[in-house]
């Protein structure tokens, strides 16, 4: 079959030939109206549509929207950024019980190795439930100057924490991790000699109500220690308040002040030997497993990269997180090298290198740093951990020569290094950096202290408030502390000498186990 090809002729004048003979015909004009018209009205009812059905589920068209609407939605940004930040830094907190179990289990003796590792799990249940129940409205709710008293139980809460725009939940996430870390410390001074059951009663008293009440004084919306310098508060001519970052003192001078009178209340553990008594043979009983501890040490150090930076509340502050977390670095690493080379130079092992102190100081650093870490500056926080590392190391020896049985270095560490780091706030604030906050930081009234021209005034405020917490702590420690001795065994604060002196020793009495089968 022949196919012809089809070919259309598109030359303008035939084109305009075409137009001319359909606009002529009547049926064109309609079909072509009846088109345009539907047209229309699609496009009619398309634009009322877009226009009504945003209002009707709730969603605002971005064209329409109020000003307001950008603000309402960065804040929500902003908060979940903050929240999402805090809750991170918390969980790098708690991971730091991993630590303190391992350091303290490494440097104790084998046969305490069971009750360190039940002692550390005890006091995270206790910690978690007392805190909910009673110690974060003692310490963060409103209240007066010396306590909170709101939010028992977690009821009546806001949903953001103040005006950091944190999940409230999410904030109490965080310091029931630092409660925590503070409990933890209070054991370090007492291993070995513990009764299990006056643990659980003293492990109540400083987590439900020493920790919680005495850190409202520094860290509550309305403490006086915060509101001090300030017109109707203490001290209203200083013109500063008291400062502690991330709880140089809320949390390590109470722990390591706690430890102190738990010491001091047990006396030494059976048949431990002092260097004034015994220069061979005296000293701290050799650490049962070393690489334990310091394996314990270097997870305590990766925690406080929550503990520090994290005390921000704030991802949107990155400058501030950055400087925190450098500072903590650098503090740990000068603190360890100080301490080990103190120890190289003159303990009793002279021209060995300390694996203990080379931990402890490395612990000391970062105790030390962690009040001032947001104000100082990468040298400062080099001189800091530096000096901390030598503190540790007197202290230790300090100790040994008052006859104080301490076996980790609670004391030193924790106690007389979180002194330090307060107090060098208020020598090395190097004048830069005011404070931070959801949005950012707020440098417009820096922090200077009496070695960058700041006269005596920070270092003033930081010494009255050191002062204050340590010595009140110290006192209600050591009268819980003997009156919990004072009650009938088995609660009273000191095992029965069978328990301590026994084949298996704490372990296999309060436990009824050994941490290592052969």
């Amino acid at each position: 079959m022949n196919m012809k090809t089809l070919t259309i002729d598109r030359r303008p004048s035939r084109l305009l030939d075409r137009l001319r003979e359909n606009i002529s015909k009547p049926w064109n004009w309609k079909l072509g109206i009846a088109i345009l018209g539907g047209k229309m009205i699609g496009l009619g009812i398309a634009i009322f549509g877009m226009m009504l059905i945003p209002g009707l589920f709730g969603v605002g068209s971005a064209m329409a929207a109020d000003p307001d609407t950008y603000t309402v939605h960065e804040t929500l940004m902003i908060n979940t950024i903050n929240t999402v930040w805090t809750l991170v830094a918390a969980f790098l907190v708690f991971g730091m019980q991993a630590g303190f179990v391992m350091l303290e289990a490494g440097f104790a003796r084998k046969r305490e190795t069971v009750n360190i590792l039940v002692e550390c799990t005890l006091d995270t249940a206790i910690c978690g439930l007392s805190f909910w129940a009673v110690g974060y409205a003692f310490m963060f709710s409103e209240g007066n100057g010396f306590i909170g008293h709101h939010w028992f139980f977690l009821q009546g809460i806001p949903a953001t924490y103040g005006s950091t725009g944190v999940a409230i939940l999410a904030h109490w996430i965080f310091q029931f991790a630092f409660a925590d870390t503070a409990s933890t410390i209070t054991s370090g001074a007492m291993i070995g000699r513990t009764s299990f059951r006056g643990d659980i009663i003293y492990s109540i008293g400083v987590t439900a109500f020493i920790y919680p009440i005495i850190g409202h004084w520094a860290w509550g919306p309305d403490g006086f220690l915060a509101l001090m310098g300030t017109p109707g508060h203490l001290f209203p001519s200083l013109g500063q308040g008291f400062r502690d970052f991330a709880g140089s003192t809320v949390v390590h001078t109470i722990g390591g002040v706690v430890s102190l009178a738990g010491a001091l209340v047990l006396g030494p553990r059976i048949g431990r030997r002092f260097l004034r008594d015994d220069k061979v043979k005296g000293g701290l009983p050799a650490a049962h497993n070393l690489p334990l501890a310091a394996v314990g040490a270097f997870l305590l150090w990766f925690g406080w990269y929550g503990f520090n930076p994290g005390s921000t509340l704030s991802a949107m502050d990155f400058q501030g997180i950055g400087r925190i977390a450098a500072n903590t670095t650098l503090a740990a690493a000068a603190g360890s090298l100080t301490a080990m080379f103190a120890a190289l130079w003159y303990g009793p092992f002279k021209g060995k290198f300390d694996t203990g102190f080379a931990l402890n100081g490395m612990l000391a650093g970062l105790v030390a740093i962690t009040a001032p870490c947001y104000w100082v500056s990468p040298f400062g926080s080099v001189i800091i951990g530096g000096i901390a590392g030598i503190i540790v190391f007197g202290g230790v020896y300090l100790l040994e020569y008052l006859r104080i049985d301490d076996p980790v270095g609670a004391v030193s560490v924790h106690g007389l290094n979180g002194i330090w780091g307060t107090l060098s706030l208020g020598l090395f604030a190097c004048g830069m950096y005011g404070s931070t906050g959801p949005l950012g930081a707020d440098n417009s009234a820096p922090v200077t202290g009496l070695f960058y021209g700041g006269g005596w005034t920070v270092l003033g405020a930081q010494v009255i408030g050191s002062f204050i917490i340590t010595t009140v702590t110290f006192a209600v420690s050591m009268l819980l502390m003997f009156a919990v001795n004072k009650l009938p065994y088995p609660y009273k604060l000191r095992v029965e000498a069978e328990g301590e002196t026994g084949n298996g020793g704490l372990d296999v009495w309060e436990h009824g186990a050994e941490a290592y089968q052969i």
